[in-house]
C-alpha cells in the first residue's frame, strides 16, 4: 500500500482521466478502445485512480433551465466573526441548502463565495431572506446576477 501513495500518474492514467472527463459512461471496453489498453489494465488503472482519489465520483449534468432553476447568483457573504465553531455553523447551513450548488472559503473583502440556482429573482430574494440572512453571524451580502453563461466547465486540465 505505501507505493500506491507515492504513485505517480503516467501518460496511460493522464490519457484515462481525459477520456472519463469527457464521458463518464464509456464502458470499461470502450475505455480500454481509447487509451489502447486491453480491458483488464484498464478497469484496473481506474479502480487505481479511484481508490487514491484522483476519481472523486461520476455525476449527471443536469441543464438547469430546464429545471427551472436557471437563474443562476453568486452571493458574496461576510461573517461578523471569524472562529472555527462559527465558519462551522455557517458552511454546516450551507451545505444542507440544495440551492447553495457551490461554496467558497475566499480572501478578500467577504469570507464566502456562492453560487445558487434559483427560479428566478423572487425565488432568490426569499431565499436570501428566509435562509441565509437568517443565520445570525452574517454581517453582510452582495448578490451579482448572472446574465449569460459564457464558460461552465466540469473538467480539470490534464
Amino acid at each position: 500500500m505505501a507505493a500506491e501513495k507515492e504513485y505517480t500518474l503516467d501518460a496511460k492514467d493522464l490519457d484515462i482521466l481525459r477520456a472519463l472527463q469527457k464521458n463518464a459512461r464509456l464502458t470499461n471496453k470502450e475505455l480500454a478502445a481509447q487509451v489502447h489498453l486491453s480491458t483488464t489494465p484498464a478497469y484496473e488503472r481506474v479502480k487505481r485512480l479511484e481508490r487514491l482519489g484522483y476519481i472523486q465520483k461520476y455525476a449527471t449534468i443536469l441543464d438547469a433551465a430546464k429545471l427551472n432553476r436557471g437563474f443562476a447568483v453568486f452571493c458574496s457573504v461576510k461573517l461578523r466573526q471569524l472562529s472555527v465553531e462559527k465558519a462551522e455553523a455557517f458552511t454546516s447551513l450551507v451545505r444542507s441548502v440544495p440551492e447553495v450548488t457551490e461554496c467558497y472559503n475566499i480572501s478578500g473583502s467577504f469570507d464566502y463565495l456562492l453560487r445558487i440556482q434559483s427560479p428566478d429573482m423572487r425565488y432568490y430574494q426569499q431565499f436570501l431572506l428566509n435562509v441565509i440572512g437568517r443565520h445570525d453571524n452574517v454581517a453582510s451580502i452582495e448578490s451579482t446576477f448572472v446574465m449569460e453563461e459564457i464558460k461552465h466547465e466540469y473538467s480539470v486540465s490534464v
